[in-house]
């Protein structure tokens, strides 16, 4: 019998704040809350933001979500920028001192040197002469999803000039293994050492100074590459950090890239991991931090982002919005870039009730299908109607004909005018397949922007609070459905929709992600509650009586870590160089590897895969 995953632990950051125990989400859905469920998270918030008290609530709804890209991030009044110039000498000739050292290696043909003694020299060219000048400008796009006002990651540990997407991993993986409400160890000590699997990734990589931008424009600038900008840059180094630094696993590890359909993608790997018995635990994530002007600038020309004027001109006045910059299935202009880490711990389920997780919900399976031949590599294709076909699918095996009629869809919703028309074709179409006369439809990124690599678990966290308190987060940005929009078996959510005492009235979700290229994937997650009916039917009511009162005291170990957080003791996880293990802290065998710093051996398998061949 097949594995079933289940989700056991979860956490990370986005503009709404932190992920674990629906911190973000309650965020986003503050305006249907009791103010019992309120006033921890804005008590949280306030500590994430470096705030003292939480007396200005206003305030700190202001500074999280989409909104104008504020100094914290960069300074978008003076985006620093070179411009080329020609000089040409209002006489002879161009003569200017300079430092010997500073002189290029080749000179140019038109320039003679004097030196001048003492490290000087006089420089006098003949002719033209073209220099780089300092510039600024003012960005056309200025809204983004920023990370609450002040929260800083690189503040929470030895961050060691690291790019922010990596320290946002950090931040993330390590609210996640803390919401497991049990120590790593007390996991390891009930799995073998390589029963584990990490897949998380960025979609473009680190591209701040201490990434990317800085290999790519060190030696353009004067400066020297540094030794980290390379390897720090890479997109599969959120895995290669918890790998690392953090749970010390030997066990399998990836990084699947699939453009704004990454995490889903790593999802996939990590869930056919569990149903194949390769692991028994499973952390899947993304983390991207690509609020830089550059980013900016690259898909700006791509005609991809809102820009202010098109804001404007959509709302006829003269300045746009920012907080309303991304507008799902409405009149819109363009997507809102956005940064965010999210993680999530995944189990099989026997070992989720052995150790008595806590059970958020259960990923049966995750789909993936190309687009075919098309005419441009940006352009939709065919594959998005596959993979949200085959999820609705396998949610009528799994819950019925009635059954898949109580599922709701996370709209991928980027705020393209494109998107709006395809995705909303491809939803309604299986609607009506299905014989859902309205199903609910929500779109996140009209609050937390688009994230990329991470924008799938950005959704998937939002779906765990639906089930922990029961309301679809609205397209808050919009008041009417877009003219070209197909809705006849649609119900876009323009208020928070109540879905019954924590999220009763819905059995499942659907997650949708299209990525650029023609990479799209389509998850089915189960909510908690169809979840451990399943694992009753499976397993008996006893068995499930016993892990309850196991879960108890993990709920409590939670719960105490959630406080910690909320009061300013943020437990951020970092292990450099502690616990290194190399050739001789190991022991080879027949039967398997004995490692000095595992309790359990790693095992062998015994079985032959191909004794019919033998």
């Amino acid at each position: 019998m097949q594995r079933l995953p289940v989700i056991v632990g979860f956490g990370g950051v986005n503009a709404a704040g932190r992920s674990s125990f629906h911190h973000s989400y309650r965020r986003m859905v503050h305006e249907a809350l009791k103010e019992e469920d309120l006033a921890p998270m804005f008590e949280g918030l306030a500590k994430l933001m470096g705030k003292e008290e939480d007396s200005d609530r206003q305030a700190m709804l202001d500074q999280t979500l989409i909104r104008k890209i504020e100094p914290q991030t960069f300074d978008i009044n003076s985006v620093k920028t070179h411009r080329k110039t020609t000089m040409q000498a209002d006489g002879e000739a161009i003569k200017f001192q300079t430092r010997k050292r500073q002189l290029p290696t080749e000179l140019p043909e038109n320039w003679e040197v004097e030196d001048l003694g003492g490290g000087t020299v006089n420089v006098t060219v003949k002719g033209e002469m073209e220099v780089m000048t300092h510039d600024s400008y003012t960005p056309a796009v200025t809204s983004a999803a920023q990370l609450p006002t002040g929260f800083d990651p690189a503040a929470l540990y030895t961050s060691r000039n690291q790019p922010k997407g990596l320290q946002l991993a950090v931040f993330g993986a390590s609210d996640a293994i803390h919401s497991l409400g049990m120590d790593w160890e007390t996991v390891l000590e009930h799995i073998g050492p390589d029963e584990i699997s990490v897949y998380a990734a960025s979609a473009i990589g680190q591209l701040d100074d201490f990434g990317g931008r800085g290999l790519a424009q060190a030696m353009l600038k004067g400066g020297r590459v540094t030794s980290k900008q390379m390897p720090l840059m890479l997109t599969q180094m959120p895995a290669d950090f918890v790998n690392s630094y953090m749970i010390n696993s030997v066990g399998s590890t990836g990084a699947n890239i699939g453009a704004c359909a990454t995490f889903l993608y790593n999802l996939r790997q990590g869930v056919g991991d569990i149903q194949a018995g390769r692991a028994r635990v499973v952390i899947v994530g993304g983390a991207e931090a690509p609020i830089q002007p550059e980013v900016i600038e690259g898909f700006k020309a791509m005609g991809a982002l809102a820009e202010d004027a098109q804001l404007a001109a959509i709302d006829g006045t003269e300045q746009a919005d920012n907080k309303r910059a991304c507008r799902p299935f409405a009149e819109n202009a363009g997507f809102t870039i956005a940064e965010a880490s999210q993680f999530f711990i995944l189990m099989d389920d026997e070992l989720a009730l052995e150790l008595g997780a806590t059970i958020y919900g259960s990923v049966p399976d995750v789909f993936v299908n190309a687009d075919a031949n098309k005419k441009s590599i940006s352009s939709p294709g065919v594959g998005n109607y596959i993979t949200v076909a085959k999820a609705m699918a396998l949610a009528k095996n799994i819950l019925g004909e009635e059954g898949v009629k109580q599922t709701f869809a996370q709209a991928h919703g980027t705020g393209t005018p494109q998107n709006r028309v395809t995705e909303s074709h491809i939803l309604n179409e299986v609607a009506k397949t299905f014989d859902i006369e309205k199903w609910p439809v929500a779109a996140i990124k009209s609050y937390v922007g688009h994230s990329l690599g991470p924008a799938g678990g950005d959704q998937l966290t939002a779906t765990l609070g639906v089930w922990e308190y029961g309301f679809i987060p609205s397209i808050n940005t919009i008041s009417k459905i877009a003219d070209d929009v197909y809705d006849s078996n649609l119900e876009f959510c323009m208020e928070h929709k109540a879905v019954g005492d924590k999220g009763n009235q819905m059995k499942a979700a659907i997650l949708n992600s299209k990525g650029f290229g023609g990479n799209n994937a389509t998850g089915l997650v189960l909510s908690p509650h169809t979840t451990m009916e399943m694992l009753e039917k499976k397993y008996g009511a006893e068995t499930i009586a016993k892990y309850q009162t196991k879960n108890q005291n993990v709920k409590e170990n939670a719960k105490a870590y959630d406080e910690a957080v909320i009061g300013g003791d943020f437990k951020v996880i970092y292990h450099f160089g502690t616990e290194v293990m190399e050739g001789t802290d190991l022991k080879i065998t027949k039967d398997g590897i004995e490692l000095d710093k595992f309790k359990n051996q790693l095992k062998f398998s015994t079985d032959n895969p191909y004794s019919e061949y033998c």
